[in-house]
Order: C-alpha cells, then sequence, then structure tokens
C-alpha cells in the first residue's frame, strides 16, 4: 500500500486464460484483462474484462451486447474517485463486468462557437481547458487535478471554488457551481423501447429529462456534451501563510481576517489545513488583466512542485506512517506545513527554530529541491494555469467530501461550527493515543447550480447535483466544501468521520443550514467503512435531494432510459432505487 500511495503506480495488464472470455462481442471489439484501483487504492478489483471503444457507435453495440448477455458496462476514465461508482471494493474477476475505457478513443474537442465546445466525454479537463485557453476561453473554476475525464467530472457533479467577489456581477458564460451546469446539450447511449434496442440520442438541455443525466453517478453513459464557457480571465493566487486558523475560522462577529471576508473580496479561496497545525495555507485567487508588479507570470499548469511532486522526506515519513507508525501524524503535519512554507516564500526561520527531526528530515538534497524554481506565494496566467495544480505524483490520500449550502451570510458561520467541533475531536482523540487524521482538511466555496448560467431557457438544474438550489430555501445560495484527508488504512478513521458526519447532520439540519454529501469522496460511515450505513443510504442521502421529488425523477428517468441498469453496480443498485 505504501508504494501505491508514493508512486501511484498500477500493476500489469495481462490477458490471462483463467477467467473466460466474455461471449460473442461486437465485432472490432478487443478485449483484455487489467487491475482496478482508485485514487487511493481502497477500491480494488483484480483483472476485470476491459475495452476501449473506438467509436461512440461501438458503445451502442455493446450496450445492446450487455443487455442480450447479462453484462453491465462501467465507463472507465482515469480512476481519480473514491467511491464505488465504478465498481465496488473487490468485485469478482468471473463478475459479468465489462470496463470500457474512454480515454483512449473517445476524447474529441470541438470549438462550436465563441461561447461552446464540444467534448467527447474520454477527454481529460487540462486538455480541454488547454484547447479552450487557446481560443481565449475558460471556466470561472473546475476540480484541481488535471487527469479526470470530462465525463467523470460531469457525473459526479465536479466543481472547484467560486463565488463573485460582494456586489460584483457573475461574468458572462461562466457557471460558479458544478461543472455539470455548464452543460447546454448532450449525447447518452439510452434503450430505444420501440426498436428494442440502445441508440445515441442528442438531449437539449431545455428537455424535461435532461436533469437526470447532468449528474448521474455512473448510471448512464454520455458519449459527448456541449458546454458553455466565456471569456478568459487571467487571475492572479496569492499563497499566504500567515493567518492563524482561529483567525481565519473564527465565530461571525469577531473581526480579523475571515474566510468570508477574502471570500468577498475576491470569490475564490481555498484552505488547506495541515492536521496539527495552525497557520493554514490559504489561496486566494483575484482576476488580473494585467500582471501585477509582485507577481510571477506562469504559462503552465502544475506550479506548486513541493505538492505536485512528492519530496522525498514527505514520502519516507508518509511510508512509515501507513506502515505503521501512526503516531507520527502531528510530526507529518508539521512537515507539510514546512515544505509549503519554504516551497512558497523560501523563508527557513520555522525550520531552523522547528525541532531536530524536522532539520534532519529536510536537509542536503531535500532543501535544495524545495528552494529550486523560484518563489510561488504570488503568481499570474490565464486561469487554466492557476486553476489546475494537482498532478497524479502527489500524495494519495483518503478523503471523506460534503457540501453545506446555506446563505452567503452565513458563511463564516458554516466553517466556525465545523472548525471548532474538528479541532476538539481531533484533540479528544490524541488524548487517548489515537490519531486518525493524518493528512489535513480542505475547504472550498462555491455558489449553487443555477440553470441561467448555461444560457439555455427552460434549462433545470442537474437533479442530483450536491449544488441543485432548494424551491424552498431561494436564500440558501452558497455551498461551504469540507473535506478531511488522511492516509488509507488509518485506524480510527472511520470512527472520526463518522463521528464528524453525525454532528454536521445535526449541526446543519436543514434549519439554518443544510448538508449534502460529495458524491466521489467517502459518506455514509459506519464505525469501520464508508458507504456502509443503512440509514444515510436508505433515507438520509436521498432526502437530502428529495425537495420537490427530484430523487424520485432522477431515479425513475435513469431506469426508463435504462430499464435493464446495463450502466450500474450492485451499490448504485442499492443507493438508485
Amino acid at each position: 500500500m505504501a508504494g501505491w500511495l508514493l508512486n501511484g503506480t498500477l500493476g500489469p495488464e495481462s490477458a490471462s486464460a483463467a477467467v473466460p472470455l466474455p461471449p460473442a462481442l461486437p465485432a472490432g471489439v478487443t478485449p483484455y484483462r487489467a487491475e482496478y484501483r482508485n485514487w487511493s487504492g481502497e477500491i480494488h478489483a483484480d483483472q476485470l474484462w476491459t475495452c476501449a471503444p473506438e467509436s461512440p457507435e461501438q458503445v451502442v453495440l455493446l450496450a445492446d451486447w450487455a443487455r442480450a448477455n447479462g453484462w453491465r458496462l462501467r465507463a472507465q476514465g482515469h480512476r481519480h474517485t473514491w467511491a464505488p461508482l465504478t465498481v465496488p471494493d473487490g468485485t469478482p474477476a468471473a463478475a459479468r463486468v465489462l470496463l470500457l475505457d474512454t480515454t483512449r478513443h473517445l476524447t474529441a474537442l470541438t470549438q462550436v462557437d465563441g461561447a461552446t465546445v464540444r467534448a467527447q466525454t474520454g477527454a481529460d479537463m487540462e486538455a480541454l481547458l488547454a484547447h479552450l485557453a487557446d481560443r481565449g476561453l475558460g471556466v470561472a473554476a473546475c476540480p484541481a487535478p488535471g487527469e479526470l475525464t470530462v465525463g467523470g467530472v460531469l457525473a459526479i457533479g465536479g466543481h472547484g471554488t467560486a463565488l463573485p467577489p460582494a456586489g460584483a456581477q457573475p461574468v458572462a458564460g461562466h457557471g460558479y457551481g458544478t461543472l455539470s451546469n455548464q452543460v447546454v446539450r448532450f449525447t447518452a447511449v439510452v434503450l430505444d423501447p420501440a426498436a428494442g434496442r440502445y441508440v445515441l440520442r442528442t438531449f437539449e438541455r431545455s428537455e424535461a429529462d435532461a436533469a437526470a443525466f447532468l449528474v448521474h453517478l455512473g448510471r448512464a453513459f454520455l458519449t459527448e456534451v456541449e458546454l458553455r464557457v466565456g471569456q478568459d480571465q487571467r487571475l492572479r493566487c496569492v499563497s499566504r501563510l500567515d493567518i492563524p486558523v482561529a483567525e481565519l475560522l473564527a465565530p461571525p462577529g469577531s473581526g480579523g481576517r475571515s474566510l468570508a471576508g477574502l471570500v468577498d473580496a475576491s470569490g475564490r479561496v481555498e484552505v488547506i489545513w495541515y492536521a496539527f497545525t495552525e497557520l493554514p495555507w490559504v489561496k486566494v485567487w483575484s482576476t488580473a488583466p494585467t500582471r501585477p508588479i509582485p507577481a510571477r507570470e506562469v504559462r503552465e499548469p502544475y506550479n506548486y512542485p513541493f505538492s505536485d511532486r512528492i519530496p522525498e522526506p514527505v514520502a519516507r515519513l508518509a511510508g512509515q506512517i501507513a506502515a505503521g507508525a501512526w503516531g507520527s501524524a502531528p510530526l507529518l503535519g508539521q512537515l507539510q506545513y514546512l515544505v509549503t512554507k519554504i516551497g512558497l516564500t523560501g523563508d527557513l526561520t520555522d525550520l531552523l527554530l522547528s525541532g531536530g527531526v524536522l532539520r534532519d528530515l529536510l536537509s542536503g538534497d531535500a532543501l535544495v529541491h524545495l528552494l529550486a524554481g523560484g518563489l510561488r506565494s504570488d503568481l499570474w496566467g490565464p486561469s487554466r494555469t492557476l486553476l489546475q495544480y494537482v498532478r497524479p505524483s502527489t500524495l494519495r490520500v483518503t478523503a471523506n467530501g460534503y457540501a453545506v449550502l446555506a446563505r452567503r451570510a452565513d458563511l463564516q458561520w458554516v466553517a466556525a461550527e465545523f472548525a471548532a467541533f474538528y479541532r476538539a475531536l481531533l484533540a479528544r482523540y490524541r488524548a487517548r493515543g489515537e490519531f486518525p487524521v493524518n493528512g489535513g482538511v480542505e475547504i472550498r466555496v462555491t455558489g449553487l447550480d443555477d440553470p441561467a448560467r448555461s444560457g439555455v431557457p427552460g434549462a433545470r438544474p442537474p437533479l442530483l447535483s450536491a449544488l441543485r438550489p432548494r424551491a424552498d430555501r431561494p436564500d440558501w445560495d452558497t455551498a461551504v466544501w469540507l473535506d478531511i484527508l488522511s492516509l488509507p488504512g488509518t485506524p480510527g478513521l472511520a470512527r472520526f468521520c463518522r463521528e464528524l458526519e453525525q454532528f454536521l447532520l445535526r449541526t446543519f439540519d436543514g434549519t439554518r443550514a443544510g448538508l449534502r454529501v460529495e458524491w466521489s469522496k467517502g459518506w455514509a460511515y459506519s464505525e469501520d467503512a464508508a458507504w456502509a450505513d443503512d440509514e444515510m443510504l436508505d433515507r438520509t442521502v436521498p432526502a437530502s435531494l428529495a425537495e420537490d421529488g427530484g430523487w424520485a425523477e432522477a431515479v425513475a428517468v435513469l431506469d426508463r432510459y435504462d430499464p435493464d441498469r446495463v450502466f450500474s453496480n450492485d451499490f448504485l443498485d442499492r443507493l438508485l432505487r
């Protein structure tokens, strides 16, 4: 496991004859066996049958084949997910499951006009944003990793961190919720009941049924989408390490440099708060048509090499923790903070004042590596160069994830309530000699999915999006995203996450704010595992999106277009019923 966490390598593909070939596949389809591992390595299925469709029409043939033979098809991109939406952990090699790798052939990108781009769903986000940037276009926000497929991002309602600054008007063509909400048209593989076979059908965003497909959790197969985009905005990203968490996430009215104040001033803020530290890494993006004098110009993404490529000291200590030295979690948090500070600013003061262990870890070549390439605390460039900053070579941690919907005026209250409980819970575990968290906390803030941002009259918000607005709470216009990161297999992590999840449900119970899960992350915790709590799976999660009948409608529409559930798995069958 430690090698997977630190190197991100996969086992070899093979064509073992131990499991019989899928019977009578359509002509031109070449199956092979491949190991499946998700981002954190926690979902693992050995040697499943896989193929790489060469065209959308071939996906249609495969859907007819799967329906006739009792198989299931699962779209596979870059596997950058934590949840069992592609396949559940331990899916046996003999299962009647065929993975469809979309990243080899279904990758075309075409500019429709100055406001719309057409993308096949196997194209990755890095390629999409580069395509847009070459034409002076971009998006307001997106997930930080570039190696994500467009289809994967849409399936789970992928997002970034963005709101218009206080008093500012939204920029034309840009959305401040999920990327799914920017869809104006898409093509999906659906059953034609009259013909008794699957077909490619293009849906307009204005069609009522389209709302069920925009965030589908893997319960559908989209082959291409058209997205509304806007003129690119050059951004400045200033990284700060000078605001104590007690000030940044203080209760409302405390004064000082608050998260809400930073969001009001710039609109785009991310907080990375390493475990057992007091000074988080705060990124603040702002629009800047020309380069501010202090800022360093960048022309490509991934501008934080200390986090893109794991520094050897972090890799060594993380490997020791994964091997059982769980009590070193506070040291890892301090090390990550120091690595970040030195990589951003070149300031060695904290290192010189630190204990011998930290100085030893950051000596010699490690220090030279961190200081190489210049300072990174003030960067400026096209939006893609600053919005994408996570490579596959970064530390592979597991994560839980939630969106808290509230009024923008309550943003600080939400963050403060979470921070106070998290700190107290972490301290309680530490007092017992337990260290379930060794990564950190990530906090982002977005708007909700306003369908008007798509530019399509009559558009509806994605029914299964965590950012779908609530008609009964029109004052809730903001979402605070909360994620806790830790190395997979850390003892007590599921129990810790369950206690936190139950607190979030009690605190954001629909009165002043409401809670929804982040589909691609961990949720529904039992004492021992994620996605294992019956109450959450059967009632709480569906109820969080049941307003106006949205949950039931989404399930019904997806079932109508794929009644045999060719595009599903056992976990989705349980959740979407």
